[in-house]
């Protein structure tokens, strides 16, 4: 039999040679989903009755013969008849599986294919492509072949065994395809969880001897070729959560993702019949303090079919930083099964995923009897900045994370949100009956700032997640009559400001004098002088920054668009001068300039250094003076 193909365009090949798929490798994912379905098909008619010979190996074979430049698939599965490929392949995108759902709905194994494209993927590899099969049923077997234009020949075969090998003569300008390792490599990225065992080449396995002991008796280890399949045909997302054990899960992430060494933190199984189809496994990674730049680590399948790793619309933004697979045969996909596309499933399945990922944050944060910590203080610093990003992009999210968000106290103490702001409210109330936060970002660094409030009875948070500039405002916004402040940010009398005021030891005419005293030794684009009256023992000079201006230069360095100007600014201080202290009176009354000069210097110094600020060569100068003054 000759004859021409049932398309609508002499020009059809190119077009799928070009632009039927994104990608060319994409056709051997297509042409082994073709022969799973083949061999599921054969599984439902043998579970209905219809199929009653013997079902033997199912395992699909492919090679590669690099002399004769093919490229073979071959399945033990259903089989077509000559009508079955005059149907399902001479009339093409008239899907065999669409077909084949229609007949057998209620009863059959999971089918992949739905556009009947597929199989004409080859020809974006190949100039020659033929088929032979042989059906389930009693029919003559069939030898298909086509050269890569509308014209092809389909005569009788003596193939004996049944199923379909399809046959690819890989053109010249797609060798790649004929090497053992891109095959390999591209079996291992779209079939290794597919549901039907995939046979390809040989492995190097070490065995026990069967003959050679060693001195000692024992069996010797010897090297053993074996055939290589590539798959797992029931990937831990397929089984019951109560089969598994955390060692099964962690197993299987390391399989996920061979390069990643450390474990996860926990996981979420996914397991949904209804509405829609979805299956799945989603992993917590160590976050810590950066955001992976590389957030493709979610791998969507359709079927046990690797489609993509591109899952956003599917998964919500801040679940991007998750690991894991979702299976779904529900989702949407285009004809290449590569993008997907909008639709109202979609949006159920995000719905679902980020609420079951909320249910177990809840779940975790709460206290099992007898135990001090509950689980999500257990890993509270690993995952914070992830519950702090899914707060500040999902709206729903936050609504019910404000009921399990911890903050840390620099002891290493948690607390929610309810119970810390009742633990601090009666003495980090200010005079407008707002609730003050304070916090540190360093605790090392700030360590003067947070003993100075300890000592007035305050609390202070550690806050030192690269979002906490955009998390604080959020908190302010959510939290109502709350603010939050920097130890550093001002003076310990002012962090919280009452009505009380310490007398000031200085008369208006003093203060206006030692004012240009100081600001004569200091840059003045760095630093701003402010007189203020303080206790006589505290520091006679501190330096800090203003909790506006900072908090908005890291938002816009973390987040560029409308925030750029805050950004460009440079980092500006305060230089708080005590007017009470000691010091300062001695400064003012210095009658030797050059001594005036050495002690502003030197106060200012000091200071700079219990900032952190003082460094290189001012640092130096500031040591050899101090060992002059001693």
């Amino acid at each position: 039999m000759e004859g021409k193909l049932n398309v609508q365009t002499e020009n059809i090949f190119p077009v799928i040679k070009k632009f039927l798929y994104s990608d060319h490798e994409i056709f051997l994912r297509e042409l082994i989903s073709n022969a799973v379905d083949a061999t599921q098909k054969l599984k439902t008619l043998s579970t209905r009755g219809d199929f009653k010979g013997e079902l033997g190996d199912l395992t699909i074979d492919v090679k590669v013969d690099s002399k004769k430049k093919t490229l073979t698939v071959s399945d033990r599965g259903i089989g077509m008849t000559a009508d079955e490929v005059e149907k399902y392949i001479n009339q093409i995108a008239f899907s065999g599986v669409t077909d084949f759902m229609e007949k057998y709905k209620d009863s059959h194994e999971p089918l992949i294919g739905h556009f009947g494209l597929g199989f004409y993927s080859a020809f974006m590899v190949a100039d020659k492509v033929e088929i032979f099969t042989k059906s389930w049923k009693e029919e003559p077997a069939q030898h298909w072949s086509c050269e890569g234009n509308p014209e092809f020949s389909m005569v009788e075969d003596n193939k004996a065994d049944r199923g379909t090998d399809i046959v690819l003569h890989i053109a010249d300008d797609c060798k790649e395809f004929l090497e053992e390792g891109t095959i390999l490599q591209l079996l291992k990225k779209y079939c290794r969880f597919m549901p039907v065992a995939i046979r390809f080449g040989e492995e190097s396995v070490w065995v026990d001897s069967e003959t050679d002991c060693d001195k000692d008796g024992k069996p010797k280890r010897v090297e053993k070729k074996q055939p290589r399949i590539i798959n797992d045909p029931e990937p831990a997302w397929k089984k019951a959560p109560s089969s598994l054990t955390d060692e099964d899960y962690k197993k299987f992430y390391h399989e996920l993702f061979p390069m990643n060494f450390e474990e996860p933190l926990f996981q979420i199984h996914l397991n949904v019949d209804y509405p829609f189809n979805l299956t799945g496994i989603l992993y917590f990674p160590k976050v810590r303090k950066t955001i992976d730049p590389n957030r493709n680590k979610i791998q969507l399948y359709c079927n046990q079919v690797f489609v993509t790793d591109q899952v956003e619309g599917v998964v919500p933004d801040y679940l991007m930083l998750l690991h894991g697979v979702l299976d779904s045969p529900d989702i949407p996909l285009n004809v290449s099964r590569s993008y997907l596309q909008s639709d109202a499933n979609v949006k159920k399945i995000s719905t679902h995923i980020s609420k079951k990922v909320t249910d177990k944050l809840e779940e975790m944060s709460k206290k099992k009897e007898g135990e001090e910590k509950s689980a999500l203080e257990d890993k509270w610093d690993d995952i914070k900045i992830f519950v702090q990003y899914g707060m500040l992009t999902d709206e729903k999210f936050c609504e019910r994370a404000m009921k399990f968000y911890l903050l840390k106290g620099v002891d290493g103490t948690y607390y929610t949100l309810d119970s810390y702001r009742e633990k601090i409210k009666a003495l980090q109330t200010d005079k407008d009956k707002t609730v003050c936060y304070l916090y540190a970002s360093d605790a090392e660094e700030e360590h003067a700032y947070i003993e100075k409030a300890k000592a007035k009875g305050y609390d202070v948070l550690l806050m030192d997640s690269p979002l906490e500039s955009h998390f604080i405002n959020l908190l302010e916004q959510k939290i109502e009559k709350s603010r939050f402040v920097r130890v550093d940010s001002d003076t310990v009398e002012k962090l919280i400001p009452h009505d009380d005021n310490i007398p000031e030891k200085l008369s208006k005419e003093e203060k206006e004098k030692l004012q240009p005293i100081i600001e004569g030794e200091i840059d003045k684009q760095k630093f701003t002088v402010q007189l203020e009256s303080l206790e006589s023992n505290d520091a006679p000079m501190q330096v800090t920054q203003s909790e506006f201006m900072r908090r908005y230069r890291e938002m816009a360095q973390t987040s560029g668009g409308g925030m750029g100007f805050y950004g460009e600014l440079p980092e500006s201080y305060n230089l708080v001068v005590n007017i009470n202290h000691p010091l300062i009176s001695r400064v003012l009354n210095e009658t030797d300039s050059e001594k005036q000069k050495e002690l502003v210097h030197q106060l200012t110094d000091l200071a700079l250094l219990g900032n952190g600020l003082l460094k290189g060569e001012a640092l130096s100068r500031f040591l050899k003076r101090s060992v002059e003054m001693i």
